[in-house]
């Protein structure tokens, strides 16, 4: 047995998300047939990550065990072929250690997203982005993201839907930039509760557009309270950027 790890790129628009879904398609799945297309053997798809219905990811760690003999590089070209045309492709892929594991010897991750700030209809970037058409102040955003930076209980942050035992997390960076007509926020932690990241963003887009003050998130951080919540941003700007590893 042989364990393989991918690197994935995907368009999270037309799946229910990374994990297997009884009610839809999911990258996993697409993943899982195209391996068993190519092997013959069922395999299960283990991920850094568990990215929502519509959100997109540069560079998803991924893994699969398989009794094949196969050359990494013809298991990419294999797998590409097979999950054409599903929007999901295999840029890297390795051997690695039995005892390695895409989710539990991650010990980082980093979640980029894009607010296209502007009045006219999105084409190209339809469902890539979120559009805020109100002018956003990104210098504001970033002084109020701070108050999250740092080791805290983000229960308000935190959906009612999250597995996650604890809700404290330690975020390690969480910058606010602006790229043209792009307010672009990028967030690195080892890891994230579910809707942490978009909980966070819709916050910030409420100062950004002055409808709340700077000092209001951190407010809403201490009250650990998810009624505090301002806003969750829509999952299509969000992006699975990277997976660190020792």
């Amino acid at each position: 047995m042989t364990r393989f790890a991918l690197t994935l790129e995907f368009d999270g628009t037309p799946f229910q998300g990374l994990q297997r879904q009884k009610h839809g398609p999911s990258v996993q799945q697409s993943v899982e047939e195209a391996a068993q297309a190519v092997t013959g053997e069922q395999v299960t798809l283990h991920s850094a990550g568990r990215t929502d219905a519509g959100v997109h990811a540069l560079a998803m760690r991924s893994h699969f065990d398989i009794e094949k003999g196969i050359a990494p590089f013809r298991l990419m070209e294999a797998l590409n072929a097979h999950l054409r045309p599903d929007p999901i492709a295999v840029t890297h892929c390795e051997i690695v250690p039995d005892d390695w594991h895409a989710r539990f010897s991650c010990i980082g991750r980093s979640y980029l997203y894009r607010i296209a700030n502007r009045r006219a209809p999105l084409t190209l970037e339809k469902n890539r982005a979120w559009q805020v058409p109100q002018e956003l102040d990104h210098e504001a955003m970033h002084r109020a993201a701070q108050a999250l930076v740092g080791k805290h209980d983000f229960t308000t942050f935190r959906s009612a839907h999250c597995q996650a035992q604890s809700p404290v997390k330690t975020l390690d960076h969480l910058d606010v930039s602006r790229e043209g007509e792009q307010v672009i926020i990028r967030t690195d932690a080892r890891s994230f509760l579910h809707h942490q990241v978009r909980s966070m963003v819709g916050c910030l887009a409420l100062v950004g557009m002055g409808r709340w003050r700077e000092e209001q998130v951190g407010e809403a951080l201490a009250a650990r309270d998810r009624r505090e919540l301002g806003l969750n941003a829509p999952p299509h700007g969000l992006y699975f950027v990277a997976a660190v590893y020792p």
